[in-house]
């Protein structure tokens, strides 16, 4: 979870209702730069690709669970067609936001700030890993006979 949740961050900071900027001609607005919204900044054809397999189609961006959802199955397929671990959050993260197909023709590599955040992307992991470790250690009982909340 901690993986999802630096995708979370990064693409939205959390906020369900995230959309990309929008393109101006002067002043007058012509609309967002792309299709993605939600938590996940999923883009309208990833996400009907992702209802199709998945089977929800009453799923919606901006609900947090089935955004973690949505990514968990990004990343899945992410690792099974270009061999990419599910423990490595900034390969992930590259190959989420450049597609898999940008990835696989190296993208990323002409563009320094996409590899930055990627990196920034995979710290944040690391740090929700850590602290969710933290958190289950204070709640786990220790003996057979105990049970949360009253482990102590």
């Amino acid at each position: 979870p901690h993986i999802l949740m630096a995708f979370v961050k990064q693409e939205s900071a959390y906020h369900h209702d995230a959309s990309p900027p929008w393109d101006w001609f002067l002043f007058i607005p012509l609309g967002p730069q792309s299709s993605a919204e939600g938590y996940a900044q999923a883009k309208d054809e990833t996400w009907e690709e992702y209802e199709d397999e998945a089977g929800g189609v009453f799923n919606s961006r901006s609900n947090m669970e089935d955004a973690l959802d949505f990514i968990g199955w990004y990343n899945d397929k992410s690792s099974r067609e270009l061999g990419i671990s599910k423990w490595d959050p900034k390969r992930l993260y590259l190959a989420y936001h450049e597609g898999r197909s940008g990835y696989r023709r190296g993208s990323y590599k002409r563009k320094p700030k996409v590899v930055r955040i990627a990196k920034r992307v995979d710290w944040q992991a690391r740090q929700y890993g850590a602290q969710l470790r933290q958190c289950e250690h204070r709640f786990r009982c220790r003996h057979w006979y105990q049970f949360w909340p009253f482990c102590s």
